[in-house]
C-alpha cells in the first residue's frame, strides 16, 4: 500500500496497519526510513512557526533557526527515538511482553509517521496565528492521536 494511504488507515485501525507492516518485514534500513521521513515532515511543521517568530524577531534570523531546527530534529530526534523505542521494550520485556526491538522502534516511528499531517496542520496554526488557545488544544490534540496510535501499535508489537 502506498504510505499515504496506511497513515488514514492507521488513524483508523492502527493494530492491523502494524500487522501489515511487521508482515513486510522488520528490516533496519525501512525502520530507519520512516524515522527520517517522520524527522523530515516534522522539520517542515517546524517552519512556518519559525518564520513567525523571525518576522517578530529579527535578532535571530530565519537561516539560523531553520539550521538549528534541522540539527535537532534530523539528528537528535532520531536518537531519542530509539533510545525511547530501547526503554519502552525494557518495560515491555520488564511486564511480560513477548515482542522484540525491532517491532518496538516500529511502532514507536510509523506512530510518529502517522502523526504527521497533524503536526503540519499544527504548524500552518503556529505560524498563521500564533500562540493562542486553539495552537495549545491542537497541540493536545495530536499528542493524544500520537498516543493512541503508539500505544495501540505497541500493544500488538507485544502480544
Amino acid at each position: 500500500m502506498a504510505v499515504t494511504t496506511d497513515i488514514v488507515q492507521s488513524w483508523r485501525r492502527p493494530r492491523a496497519v502494524f500487522q501489515r507492516k511487521r508482515a513486510e518485514g522488520l528490516v533496519e534500513a525501512r525502520l530507519l526510513a520512516t524515522l527520517m521521513g517522520a524527522c523530515l515532515l516534522i522539520f517542515v511543521s517546524l517552519t512556518p512557526r519559525l518564520a513567525r517568530e523571525a518576522h517578530f524577531d529579527p535578532s535571530v534570523p530565519l537561516d539560523a533557526r531553520m539550521a538549528g531546527a534541522l540539527m535537532a530534529v534530523l539528528f537528535l530526534v532520531p536518537l531519542i527515538a530509539y533510545a525511547l523505542a530501547g526503554l519502552t521494550r525494557l518495560v515491555a520485556r520488564v511486564l511480560g511482553g513477548k515482542g522484540s526491538g525491532a517491532a518496538s522502534r516500529l511502532a514507536l516511528f510509523w506512530s510518529l509517521l502517522a502523526t504527521t499531517p497533524l503536526m503540519l496542520l499544527h504548524g500552518l496554526v503556529a505560524g498563521f496565528i500564533g500562540p493562542s488557545t486553539g495552537l495549545s488544544l491542537l497541540g493536545g490534540g495530536v499528542a493524544l492521536v500520537f498516543l493512541y496510535i503508539w500505544g495501540n501499535m505497541l500493544a500488538e508489537a507485544e502480544r
